[in-house]
């Protein structure tokens, strides 16, 4: 193992931000494995620091096939993660909203810059992101429609689930989408958890990083086979939305099967506790997404089911 500074920038008042980068076998840049870029990733910078650990073991052992190489960066806004605020904390600006960057621009954009000089020249790109709406998900590997992706790698991670999804204006500047732009085969790794750490899904998904990559015969590992995978698009899923505000009380957890009029949760009366609204499923289906926090917006997703078929 070989740690190296990613990128360095310099502080006037505190430390300088210092982004690490870990090195493991010698040749061809065949994988880049990225954890958190927002401060409330606890999740995503673990599982990095996980496959850090595997992957040290795995190269003591001699397990690397000749010729290539996997870097590991598990944290790069870990100033924002310090303070507890999810994007950067001078500007409030999201770091994998600013790729491929610009090395003369505004502080995000000169460290996606940074960043992304290092990660384009990788065959295969993996990010361990989170979701815009905070909440648990069934542990999924993600790309974006790009016209490069291509689902049958996805499928190699041996996790459940593969979602497709259509890219908006905004989803352009991602690292997922640049990756894929820049001829990196890309793909997003979610497990349960953002915020906190959930040691079940952190270990599937360390493993499904291994297989993947003994798969595209980069390890010699030995592996539990995993799922074959079921490929879904983002528009597919049925988004479920709160028709009050209130004290959020989850009644249903992502992976449970539900049936059309099941109750999914309760919305209940901040000051007198009364529930002031059911949320119902509008379909049978398998939960795929739930909302995690303990209040709710109106109008807020707080579930996407998968809909059975002919639902």
């Amino acid at each position: 193992m070989r740690k190296e500074i990613i990128y360095r920038l310099g502080n006037t008042y505190r430390d300088d931000l210092t982004v690490y980068g870990y090195h493991f076998g010698k040749g061809e840049k065949s994988a880049c494995i990225v954890g958190s870029m927002r401060g409330n990733e606890v999740q995503q910078m673990y599982v990095c620091s996980q496959l850090v650990k595997a992957l040290k073991t795995l190269e003591e052992k001699g397990a690397f096939v000749s010729g290539n190489e996997i870097l590991v960066i598990p944290s790069v806004n870990h100033f924002s993660m310090n303070i507890g605020k999810r994007f950067w904390a001078v500007d409030n600006t999201d770091i994998n909203r600013m790729f491929p960057g610009y090395d003369q621009g505004e502080t995000t954009q000169r460290i996606a810059a940074g960043v992304f000089d290092v990660v384009q020249h990788y065959s295969y790109g993996i990010q361990f992101t989170s979701f815009y709406i905070p909440g648990d998900f069934i542990p999924h590997v993600r790309m974006m429609e790009t016209g490069f992706q291509n689902p049958s790698l996805a499928n190699l991670f041996g996790l459940p689930y593969v979602v497709i999804r259509s890219p908006k204006p905004v989803d352009t500047t991602t690292l997922n989408y640049n990756w894929q732009i820049w001829d990196t085969s890309a793909f997003s790794v979610y497990t349960n958890a953002t915020d906190r750490i959930d040691e079940t899904s952190a270990r599937q998904a360390v493993a499904s990083v291994l297989r993947f990559l003994t798969r595209m015969g980069i390890l010699r590992y030995t592996s539990h086979s995993g799922y074959i995978a079921t490929v879904l698009r983002e528009d597919d899923l049925k988004n479920v939305k709160s028709d009050a505000a209130g004290i959020y009380r989850r009644l249903a957890h992502p992976g449970q099967e539900v049936g059309r009029g099941d109750v999914l949760a309760e919305v209940l009366d901040p000051h007198e506790g009364e529930v002031v609204s059911r949320i119902l499923s509008p379909a049978a289906g398998i939960i795929f997404f739930a909302h995690a926090q303990p209040l709710v917006m109106e109008g807020a997703i707080v579930f996407k089911i998968i809909k059975r078929l002919h639902e």
